[in-house]
Order: C-alpha cells, then structure tokens, then sequence
C-alpha cells in the first residue's frame, strides 16, 4: 500500500482515482470529491471537511475518522465501505451505496442518510434525524439508538436486535422486518407494512400497529398504544400486558392480559375472523 501521511489535502479532486493508498493523519479541506473513484483505500485518524469526500469509491476501510459538517453528501454510489469509532456529522450521507458497514459510529445528524443502500451492517452506533434509511434493504441493525422520525420508510429484508427506535412513523411501507429485544417509542409504528414480527420488545404507540398484513408479536409489552391493529390482518399476537384499545383488527389471534377498549365495527370488519383472548395471571 502506499502511504500518505500529516498532510493537508487542497483543492478540488485533490487524491482523486486513488489507488491501494493508506492515508494517515489527513485533512481533506476545501475542495469537493477529493477521493472520487477510488480503490482499495484506508484512512485513518483523518477529517473530511468539503463536500462529497467518497463517491464511486469501492474497498475502503475508515477509521477514527470524522466527517464535519461541510462534509455533506459524503459516501455516495460507493461499494464495500467499513466505518468504525468515528463521527459523521454531516447529513445526507450513504445513498445508493452496497456493502455498507458502520461500527462505534456516531451520527448526530442524520438527516436523509443512508437511502436506497442494500446489505448494509450497523452496530453500537447512535444516530439522530429524520427519514434515516428510506427505501434501503438487506439491513442489520444490533445495539443502534435511532432518535428521528420516519426511520426505515420503504425498507425491505431489515434484521434488528437489542435497539432503541425513538421515531414517528418508523417502519412504514416494509416488508419482511423482524425486531428482537428493542425498544419503540412513537406514533404509528409500521402502517402499511407487509410481513413484520416483534419477539421480546416493548411498544410505546398512539395508533401503532395498523394497515399491517402478517403482523406477528411474540412475549411483547405494549403501554400507551392506542387504537392498535386496525385494519390489519393474519395477525398474531402475545403481548404480556393489558391493551389500551384495540380497534377493527381484519383477522388473527390477539393474546394479551386485557383490554381498556375494544372496537368492533360490523360496518368494517367481520368481528368473527379475529381471535381476543384474555389471559388470566396464575
């Protein structure tokens, strides 16, 4: 490899088409796309301070490494990028990127970031801001904090363990999604979602859990969640507290330790396809 060590990079393109290079101890700075097109790189212990930093890129290893916030737009059209310890603090980073991993990441500004990317890896990162990863798929998620609404809209094949998810509208428009052991906070958790199942997580949501077809819950608590299930179907059900309300569920079988308010309008659903069973502590 060879290695590009202590420097201040200037100028637009200033290392463009880079080449099976290492660079240590860098500042990228004032000049957009100093590192479009390259290949097999390493950066380590660097600052990213203009404009689109890593675009058309393939093979790239990062490393205590931050991105400020004249870094915007920085990982784009890039293929095969690993990102560990470091701090992106730009927004509208990773678009239409493939083989994406982030590891001790830190996004405080995550507004439009990671959107149509496919077979992307995060791991004990903390992310903040709206609309994070729209219409992306194959993604695994352990030990992420995600603070901003509207996360994952449109997202497909989404695999998430031991996470927190503090967002409105998370999880809409999905397909084939299953959650483990996390924790959701916010109104209208996964409406028009196909094919989503919750084991061990606990659910805070006004109105969540409606226009879902294949909606499992398995050993789930849910508090303040108004108005659940409506209009969802091929539902399945186990949930280890009491129900706020449950409105117009389509069909299924819902277990729970009781409800304060159930909504069976004949006018809109058959009552008879849905299964309510109470379930009494021994």
């Amino acid at each position: 490899m060879n290695k590009i060590e202590n420097e201040i990079l200037i100028g637009e393109r200033a290392k463009y088409a880079s080449r099976n290079t290492t660079f240590i101890n860098c500042t990228f700075k004032d000049g957009e796309s100093p590192l479009k097109e390259s290949r097999n790189i390493e950066v380590f212990n660097s600052s990213f301070n203009w404009k689109y930093p890593l675009w058309y890129c393939q093979d790239v290893i990062v490393d205590n490494t931050v991105w400020n916030e004249t870094g915007r737009s920085g990982v784009w059209y890039t293929k095969r990028i690993n990102i560990t310890n470091s701090k992106i603090l730009a927004p509208k980073q990773f678009r239409r990127c493939e083989n994406v991993l982030l590891d001790n990441v830190t996004i405080p500004n995550a507004l439009e970031t990671m959107w149509s990317c496919t077979n992307v890896t995060i791991k004990n990162t903390k992310i903040c801001g709206d609309y994070f990863g729209m219409n992306s798929s194959n993604i695994v998620l352990y030990n992420v904090n995600i603070d901003g609404n509207y996360c994952f809209d449109g997202g497909k094949n989404i695999v998430a363990k031991n996470c927190v998810f503090n967002s409105k509208d998370s999880f809409w428009n999905c397909e084939n999604v299953l959650i483990e052991d996390s924790k959701l906070i916010g109104e209208y958790l996964a409406w028009n979602t196909k094919k989503i199942r919750f084991v061990r997580c606990e659910i805070e949501s006004d109105q969540g859990l409606c226009y879902i077809d294949d909606l499992t819950l398995e050993d789930c608590s849910m508090h303040n969640t108004y108005l659940s299930f409506e209009l969802c179907s091929n539902i399945y059900a186990k949930i280890n507290t009491k129900i706020d309300s449950i409105k117009n569920p389509i069909s299924g079988k819902i277990i729970c330790k009781g409800y304060d308010e159930l909504i069976l309008d004949e006018k809109v659903i058959n009552p008879n396809d849905t299964i309510i069973e109470v379930e009494k502590d021994v």
